[in-house]
């Protein structure tokens, strides 16, 4: 394959010090610009990034991403300050593409339609430059300045979180499949003038007519239509949403003309994010196999550090404890570079002698991931809300589990079999003291299978709450068991989930709530007529708009506050 692309951001993340921390690019405001802390910043930055380049160079990865081009951009519309401190990022960046090319690795990288700064946003509100002119400026002139990076991975979908106070931040600037034609057919010539790459990524978050470019085949097809450049490939996630399990592969796969990669995600940052076994290799092999079919595959792309706002903080190929990470990493690679089975590799990993434990651990873990992470009976379904496919995991959001009532009445009424759910986790459950068993044999981390039977029995918890009639003493249990859990798992020592309880009730009947889930949820991918192109779509967006202050304050801060916030759903 011509692509085998990993990024590279976790030297940037030692030492950060937040409770909660947003994964999802460099955390640019925590690097020191000059001064003694500067200096040693860097040099550390630089240590550990051989150290992750020489390992993943060593996987058969050919390739690297990092970000970002605003904060790597010295354009004269920027202001001072933001011009300074690029400059300082410029220098020190300069200093890891040179580390990366000694391993042999090209280096990508990322950035967002539109990032851009204060000043900047007053010039394009006045000027007559259009923000296509201006980003064509900047990401020409980046190309020019640095002739050692091997192109741009572009992604209009999805912007920076709520959370983020970085002066440069961006927006979601592209609206419909016609935006992105033109800004394709516009920003292509200069890839093709430097002979550069540019990776257009199809990840959306919902917002705006091109929220479901992702999965809908005439959204993606007018978005491409007439488009073709030899410097372009297209990136898509393996399924019609994020990360999940539960997913078929994206058909986009098989539809596409133009060259494609597919991306997957070592660090689970819905699957506890390396905190203990969520193994990946046997859905990558069946999504290879299946992948034999898409004649325009020229690559992947591993996520190993990105991804999520969370608390969990193992950084990969850095530190012993990012062991499970590492092992779904060196897996895809396997899988996809050299059609290894995930028995093969996993065999490798362990030893010829301890090869039928790993196996029989991993085929474990796997089952507890989807048999009780997951609630299999709902997974299982395809929803659709407005432009997004709905997770198929709710109660569980990167580190949040939710012992509340709306995910309570809306998987009650989701589920058909809540029996048979509560009998299948508790019978998976059974399998946790073969697995200690087995990790103490082979040698693998046992403590992170403590965590996650310690974690997994408050899922059960959690089941047995939504599914079981309401009862005051099952509520007392929970409060006990939580307080064990936090005792158990201090964040002193580690992080761990937290554990959102709320036993309000919600005043809605189960008429009701059949009747909104008609009204608002699809179970195809097609827009009704009049439901969805009509309310979903139109009046449900202006009625958000017009009580989005009221609906804001009665959602649960997590909502609002993390990532774009659920306002990202109704644009």
């Amino acid at each position: 394959m011509e692509f085998a692309i990993i990024d590279a951001i976790g030297p940037f993340f030692r030492d950060l010090d937040q409770r909660r921390i947003n994964w999802s690019k460099i955390p640019f405001t925590h690097l020191a610009t000059d001064g003694l802390e500067c200096q040693r910043q860097w040099l550390r930055i630089q240590t550990d990034f051989e150290t992750v380049v020489k390992r993943v160079a060593a996987l058969g990865y050919n390739a690297i991403t990092l970000d970002d081009v605003a904060h790597l951009s010295v354009d004269p519309w920027f202001e001072p300050e933001i011009r300074r401190r690029n400059t300082v990022f410029r220098e020190e960046f300069r200093e890891l593409f040179v580390i990366a090319k000694t391993h042999g690795l090209k280096v990508f990288i990322t950035t967002d339609f539109l990032t851009t700064s204060p000043a900047v946003d007053a010039r394009l509100a006045t000027a007559d430059v259009s923000a296509r002119d201006w980003f064509r400026r900047v990401v020409e002139s980046f190309l020019i300045d640095f002739p050692e990076v091997a192109g741009i991975v572009l992604r209009i979908g999805e912007s920076d979180g709520n959370d983020v106070n970085d002066p440069l931040r961006s927006r979601l600037a592209v609206r419909t499949a016609n935006d992105v034609r033109a800004l394709l057919n516009h920003i292509l010539p200069v890839f093709e003038k430097h002979q550069r790459r540019l990776i257009f990524r199809t990840w959306t978050v919902g917002a705006h007519l091109i929220g479901d470019l992702i999965w809908h085949r005439g959204r993606l097809a007018q978005a491409l239509a007439g488009i073709y450049s030899p410097m372009l490939v297209i990136s898509m996630k393996y399924g019609e949403s994020d990360f999940f399990r539960y997913l078929p592969l994206n058909k986009h796969f098989f539809r596409l003309t133009l060259p494609t990669i597919v991306e997957f995600q070592a660090r689970r940052e819905y699957e506890g994010a390396g905190e203990y076994p969520s193994f990946v290799g046997w859905d990558v092999e069946q999504y290879a196999r299946e992948l034999q079919g898409a004649t325009n595959l020229i690559g992947f792309s591993v996520w190993c550090q990105t991804g999520g706002w969370h608390g969990f903080r193992r950084l990969a190929f850095l530190q012993p404890d990012a062991f499970w990470i590492e092992l779904n990493t060196i897996v895809i690679a396997r899988i996809m570079l050299s059609g290894e089975s995930a028995e093969q590799v996993i065999t490798e990993i362990s030893g010829q002698q301890h090869a039928s434990d790993a196996i029989e651990l991993l085929r474990l873990a796997e089952e507890m991931v989807r048999k009780i992470l997951y609630i299999e009976d709902f997974a299982e379904q395809k929803l659709f809300f407005r432009r997004v496919r709905i997770p198929p995991l709710l109660h569980v959001f990167w580190d949040c589990i939710f012992f509340s009532d709306a995910p309570r009445k809306l998987l009650s009424h989701l589920v058909r079999d809540p029996e048979r759910v509560l009998r299948d986790g508790e019978s998976s459950f059974q399998s946790f003291p073969r697995m200690l068993e087995l990790a103490a044999r082979i040698g693998w981390p046992v403590d992170d299978i403590e965590f996650m039977r310690d974690t997994f029995a408050m899922l059960l918890l959690v089941r047995r709450y939504y599914f079981e009639p309401p009862d005051p003493q099952l509520e007392s249990e929970i409060l006990n068991a939580k307080a064990a859990y936090k005792q158990r798992w201090p964040r002193s020592q580690r992080q761990r989930y937290r554990l959102r309880t709320s036993f309000d009730h919600l005043n809605i009947n189960a008429l009701t709530l059949r009747w909104l889930f008609a009204l608002l949820v699809r179970r195809k991918r097609g827009y009704r007529a009049v439901l969805d192109h009509f309310f979903t779509l139109r009046v449900l967006s202006w009625t958000w708009r017009l009580l989005r202050s009221r609906n804001e304050k009665a959602l649960p801060k997590l909502a609002r506050k993390t990532a774009m916030g659920v306002d990202a759903l109704f644009r």
